[in-house]
């Protein structure tokens, strides 16, 4: 077998490879865009509890904007703690760990801050609701915590 007929043999064969990866990489989508966190899904917690208070255009226009306001101040409030949690692994670089206790503090008092305000996003919510849907809106508290808990699959995958 000659050289140029074992080069073609090689390259055709690694143009059925590319084309190969490209196709599969075209129709299998990665489990998470760069960049980030996915989008909700359309059946996403804003749509439940929209469906479970029976919100009529009104209130789900004000609860559109009480959610972008929300989730506004909770990526800044994450932002923070994300910088102090840095801070705070940098202090494993040092002998003595200096600073460490004061940055857990500021973990703590961050991680309270977003409870808080997780907590008065839904006194927001309740605002909004007519006396009418009072009890829907009760009866969804006892299940909020399923909606936006960590518990349910675990932790997240480790990203590389």
């Amino acid at each position: 077998m000659s050289k140029t007929k074992l080069l073609s043999i090689a390259v055709i064969g690694l143009m059925v490879i590319n084309i190969g990866i490209v196709g599969f990489l075209l129709i299998k989508k990665p489990p998470m865009p760069p960049g980030g966190r996915p989008p909700m899904p359309e059946a996403g917690p804003k749509k439940i509890i929209a469906e479970r208070l029976d919100f009529d255009k009104e209130q789900v226009a004000a609860f559109e904007k009480l959610v972008e306001a929300h989730q506004t101040s909770v990526k800044a409030l994450g932002d923070s703690i994300k910088i102090a949690k840095n801070n705070l692994f940098l202090t494993l670089q040092s002998e003595t760990f200096a600073g460490k206790d004061s940055l857990v503090n500021l973990l703590g008092a961050l991680q309270k801050q977003m409870e808080l305000l997780h907590y008065q996003h839904f006194t927001d919510l309740k605002k909004i609701c007519r006396p009418d849907q009072l009890n829907r809106y009760n009866d969804l508290t006892s299940e909020l915590a399923s909606f936006f808990g960590a518990g349910k699959n675990g932790p997240p995958p480790p990203q590389h």
